[in-house]
C-alpha cells in the first residue's frame, strides 16, 4: 500500500522548471471554468419552482432536476479522471467542456420533464472540471502555490452563484427560465477555446491505466435509484410497493459494487471507489467529510429558493429570490482566499473543524425560522463555513496521495462529493414535498386553484438535518494527519531520527 503523508513535488519535477507566470494563467482559467460551471447551476435555482409550475411536478420531483446533473457526474467524473491520467489531462478538459457546451445549448430546448432531466444528466459531465484542474494544479504549480491555488479555485463556487444567482434571476424573471441556458452558451464556447489555446498538456502520463467502466456503471445505477426513490417516495407512497423495491433494488446491488470494486483495486487496477486510496487516512476522511459539505451546500440552496420564493416563506419574486441568496455565495468568496491564507500556517485541521462548526450553526439558525434579514445574516454564516472547508479539506488529498494517483484521487473526490450533493436536493425536496399546507392562489389561466406548499415545519427540518451533517463532519476531521502547519506528521523523521519533508503512515 502506498505509504501516506506529503509527497514533495520535487521528486519527480525539479521547482526550476515550473513556469510562475503560466501557474497564474492557469489558475486564472481554472478558476474561470469553475466559475462558469457554477453559474450555469446557480442560474438554473432560482427557477426551480418556476420550472416545476411549467411541468407540472411537485418539489420532491423539481429535485432531479439538481441531483440527476449530480448522478450523472457521479458515472462520468470518474471515468474522465482515469482517461485524464491515459490521455492527457488538457485533451480531456477539452473534450468534457464541448460536451458540456452541447449539452447546456440542448437543455434550454427541453420540450418536456422527462427530456430535461435526462440531457441535465449528460450534462453532469460538468463536474469533470473541478478534478481535472485539481490534478493539474499539482503538477503544474510551485508548491508553495498549490493550497492557495485550491482555496481560489474552491471560491469560485461562490462567485460563481454570487453572479448567476442575481443574473439568471432577472434573466429568468423577464424572459423565462430557458433564457439562462441560452444565455451561458457563448460563455462555454469562449472558454473551451482560451482552454486549448493556454493550457499545456499535463506530464504525468499512465500509458497503461485501464477505465473501470463496469465500477461507474454500477455506482451510477446504485445512487440513481436511491436518488430516484427519494424524489418518488412523497407521490408513490413510502411503503408502496414500487418505493420499496427500488430502495431494495439499490441495496442488493451495492453489494456486487463494493465486490467488484475491491477486487478491481486488489487486482492493482484503479477503481472508481479505489480501495487502496481510501486506504490512506487522509483520503478517507477527507471524503467522507467533502460528500457531507456536498450535500449540505445543495440542500441548502434547494430549501433556500423554496423559502424564499414560495408563499409560505417569504414569497418573493424569481428575481428577488436570487438577489436574496446572494449572501451565502458572498460568504464562500470571502473565507475562501482567507482559508488559503492561513492554512500553511495553521494547518488544515483548525480551519476544517472551524468551518464545519460555523456552518452547522448557520444552519441551526436558519431553522429558527427567523425574519428576512436575519436570514440573510445566517445564509451568509453557512456559505463561510462551507468555504472553509472546502479551501482546506483538499489538501488532505492532494499533498498526501502520489502525483501519479492524482487523476484518480482527485477524480474519486469528485465522484465522492457528487455523492453527496445528488443525495442532498431529493432529501430537501422530499421533506418539503411531506409536510405542506393547502393554499387557494389564482392563475389568470385557469382562476382559482388550490395550490401545496411547504409548511415551516419543512423548512426548519431541511435546516436541522443539514446542521447535524455538519456537526458530524466536525468530529471527523481530527483523525486525519496534518500535511500543514507546525504539526503536520512527519512520520519517517519518528522512525529514522532525522529532518524529512515527508510524512508517512
Amino acid at each position: 500500500m502506498q505509504e501516506e503523508g506529503k509527497i514533495d513535488p520535487a521528486e519527480f519535477v525539479s521547482n526550476a522548471d515550473f513556469d510562475r507566470k503560466y501557474a497564474y494563467k492557469v489558475m486564472s482559467i481554472l478558476a474561470g471554468l469553475v466559475m462558469t460551471v457554477m453559474y450555469v447551476e446557480g442560474m438554473l435555482t432560482p427557477s426551480l419552482p418556476s420550472i416545476a409550475r411549467d411541468f407540472n411536478v411537485n418539489t420532491a420531483q423539481a429535485s432531479l432536476i439538481l441531483s440527476l446533473y449530480l448522478v450523472g457526474g457521479v458515472a462520468i467524473t470518474p471515468i474522465v479522471g482515469k482517461l485524464g491520467d491515459l490521455f492527457g489531462k488538457k485533451k480531456m478538459l477539452i473534450v468534457t467542456l464541448s460536451m458540456y457546451a452541447v449539452a447546456v445549448s440542448v437543455t434550454g430546448f427541453s420540450p418536456n420533464f422527462n427530456f430535461m432531466i435526462i440531457s441535465r444528466g449528460i450534462q453532469g459531465v460538468g463536474m469533470s472540471v473541478m478534478p481535472l484542474g485539481f490534478a493539474l494544479v499539482r503538477e503544474e504549480f510551485p508548491k508553495d502555490l498549490v493550497p492557495k491555488a485550491q482555496a481560489i479555485i474552491s471560491a469560485m463556487f461562490g462567485a460563481g452563484f454570487a453572479v448567476s444567482l442575481p443574473l439568471g434571476a432577472f434573466v429568468s424573471n423577464n424572459y423565462g427560465w430557458r433564457w439562462t441556458y441560452h444565455s451561458a452558451i457563448p460563455v462555454v464556447v469562449f472558454l473551451v477555446i482560451i482552454s486549448y489555446l493556454i493550457i499545456k498538456e499535463s506530464r504525468f502520463r499512465r500509458p497503461n491505466v485501464k477505465v473501470d467502466y463496469v465500477g461507474a456503471s454500477l455506482l451510477a445505477s446504485v445512487l440513481g435509484i436511491f436518488v430516484f426513490a427519494i424524489s418518488e417516495g412523497h407521490s408513490w407512497g413510502w411503503t408502496s410497493t414500487g418505493i420499496i423495491s427500488l430502495l431494495f433494488s439499490g441495496f442488493v446491488l451495492a453489494f456486487p459494487l463494493v465486490w467488484y470494486e475491491r477486487r478491481y483495486t486488489h487486482k492493482g487496477g484503479d477503481a472508481i471507489l479505489n480501495f487502496r486510496l481510501l486506504g490512506l487516512r487522509n483520503v478517507l476522511v477527507a471524503n467522507i467529510v467533502l460528500t457531507i459539505v456536498g450535500s449540505g451546500m445543495f440542500l441548502s440552496m434547494f430549501a433556500l429558493t423554496y423559502r424564499f420564493e414560495e408563499p409560505t416563506g417569504f414569497g418573493k419574486s424569481i428575481f428577488d429570490t436570487g438577489l436574496s441568496m446572494v449572501p451565502f455565495a458572498v460568504g464562500t468568496i470571502i473565507f475562501g482566499p482567507v482559508a488559503g491564507q492561513l492554512v500553511s500556517k495553521t494547518g488544515v485541521k483548525p480551519i476544517a473543524i472551524a468551518g464545519s462548526v460555523l456552518a452547522a450553526a448557520g444552519f441551526l439558525l436558519q431553522a429558527t425560522l427567523p425574519g428576512y434579514t436575519l436570514m440573510l445574516v445566517y445564509e451568509f454564516i453557512t456559505g463561510a463555513g462551507i468555504s472553509l472547508l472546502n479551501g482546506t479539506l483538499i489538501n488532505f488529498i492532494v499533498l498526501t496521495v502520489h502525483p501519479r494517483d492524482m487523476g484518480i484521487a482527485t477524480a474519486m473526490n469528485g465522484t465522492f462529493r457528487s455523492l453527496g450533493s445528488s443525495i442532498g436536493a431529493p432529501v430537501a425536496g422530499s421533506i418539503m414535498a411531506s409536510f405542506t399546507i393547502a393554499m387557494t392562489i389564482y392563475l389568470p389561466e385557469i382562476g382559482k386553484r388550490i395550490v401545496y406548499f411547504p409548511s415551516n415545519t419543512a423548512f426548519s427540518l431541511t435546516f436541522i438535518v443539514a446542521g447535524i451533517m455538519f456537526i458530524a463532519s466536525a468530529f471527523m476531521i481530527p483523525f486525519g494527519r496534518e500535511v500543514l502547519g507546525k504539526r503536520q506528521y512527519t512520520g519517517q523523521q519518528k522512525r529514522k531520527g532525522q529532518p524529512s519533508s515527508v510524512g508517512i503512515k
